[in-house]
């Protein structure tokens, strides 16, 4: 149940960060859902292989390649998935970090309701 909505909670920061942002285009609400599901994925069986792969350059820019990693994922997500469109890779890193944070802010509000 929880996992449910997580990524209902990842669908919605999907969505309002589509309307907000020029260059990140969401046709509806199923396909942010979609897109929160296969991010999910991406996340749990490519961006590991990306990591390990990326090593070096990760630990010479200490870290901040994997704005890189995160970006790639994302620029993966939207060949995959028709009505979910980004323009480049610097909207990619920028919807990443951004996503990242509401992300967190959205998933805090779990935390708080169960204690």
């Amino acid at each position: 149940m929880n996992i449910l909505l997580k990524l209902l909670l990842n669908a919605i920061a999907v969505f309002v960060l589509a309307k907000i942002l020029n260059g990140v285009y969401v046709d509806n609400y199923i396909t942010a859902l979609i897109v929160a599901v296969v991010l999910s994925v991406l996340n749990v069986l490519v961006k590991p292989i990306l990591i390990i792969l990326t090593l070096p350059v990760t630990i010479v820019t200490l870290g901040l390649f994997l704005f890189v990693v995160n970006a790639l994922i994302i620029l993966l997500a939207d060949k995959l998935i028709y009505g979910f469109n980004v323009d480049g890779i610097w909207i990619a890193i920028l919807f990443s970090i951004l996503l990242s944070i509401l992300q967190s802010l959205l998933h805090s509000f779990l935390k708080k309701d169960k204690k």
